[in-house]
């Protein structure tokens, strides 16, 4: 799989990182139950054939999901980069809290490196800029932690431009994690082009929009998704939208076949064609899914098929902006 660099650091990520939200099991905004060893079996699976760097969080799973990250490094002997975050903790209830106090930051950190079993964290990043008047404070702390060698790059997530221009001021970011997809395209306007300009890596989540675009799901199994998956709350998931979603998967179907690929890799590759993205950062909750991920890692989209796509979004746009 292809290698790119990320922003003006020394880190060389694979075209596909991967995610570990879904792994973190049950907790308020989960995926539903998750078996460890099938956790444990996809991660594995992942660095040895190919993916070179893992994004996860404390938040996941309430520390769970770095905690089985961690157990799977010491199952191979693969070295990947490891991606975790600060600045969401939870309560004794599991739910979620954001915290960008710089005593927290620091502790979270420390908390971090227990759970993954490493000295060294790759990439810390600031997982929400909430509250904003905190972000600041954060990103120094963060700084320091570099400083002090607990981290070897710092980066954010979820960050707009002017938000980004703020921290700058300390010190400029390795990198932004933002949402990215065929239906969320937000960042197209001007966050992709800001980073570009200024060098900062782009690795891009929720590339497949959790599932929608794979294909594999109908309005009747979305129905049946487990009561303690998240995506029940999502609006995406719900009527209006999801019909014009659904319709949008329909139209990319022939693209995918006459490549020879599933909807999940035309999905997954879209993403990282895109001018200013370094990686696509893609789950797997299942080893036989990694294999899926991996091919889609060396797929250059052609002009052709680029254009049709933007010409099918720019209708699946029209049809959304009218029914919402």
């Amino acid at each position: 799989m292809k290698t790119r660099q990320l922003g003006d650091t020394d880190l060389k990520l694979t075209t596909i990182g991967l995610g570990t939200w879904a792994i973190g099991g049950s907790w308020q905004f989960g995926w539903g139950h998750q078996d460890d060893q099938d956790s444990i079996g996809a991660i594995v699976d992942a660095v040895e054939k190919g993916i070179n760097w893992i994004d996860t969080a404390p938040i996941y799973g309430c520390g769970h999901s770095e905690e089985i990250v961690g157990k799977a490094l010491k199952e191979t002997r693969q070295n990947p980069i490891i991606a975790t975050k600060c600045g969401l903790l939870w309560d004794d209830k599991r739910r979620k809290h954001n915290n960008l106090d710089a005593d927290s930051i620091m502790k979270e950190c420390h908390d971090s490196l227990k759970r993954l079993g490493i000295s060294t964290i790759d990439l810390y990043q600031m997982h929400w800029p909430q509250p904003d008047r905190k972000i600041e404070e954060a990103w120094e702390a963060m700084a320091k932690l570099k400083k002090k060698g607990d981290v070897r790059h710092i980066g954010v997530s979820n960050f707009s431009v002017p938000q980004l221009k703020r921290i700058m001021q300390i010190e400029k970011p390795a990198s932004l994690q933002p949402p990215y997809s065929m239906i969320d395209r937000s960042i197209e306007q001007e966050i992709l082009p800001f980073c570009g300009e200024n060098d900062i890596g782009v690795v891009c989540y929720s590339p497949m929009q959790k599932g929608l675009l794979t294909g594999k799901y109908t309005p009747e199994k979305i129905g049946k998704l487990p009561p303690d998956d998240h995506r029940h709350r999502d609006s995406d998931f719900a009527q209006p939208k999801l019909d014009i979603h659904l319709e949008l998967v329909e139209k990319l179907k022939p693209i995918a076949q006459r490549n020879h690929a599933t909807l999940a890799q035309l999905a997954i590759a879209w993403v990282f064609n895109q001018p200013h993205v370094t990686s696509a950062i893609v789950g797997a909750r299942k080893p036989h899914q990694v294999d899926d991920n991996v091919k889609a890692g060396s797929w250059e989209i052609s002009e052709q098929d680029m254009q049709e796509i933007s010409r099918i979004l720019e209708k699946h746009d029209e049809k959304l902006h009218a029914a919402v």
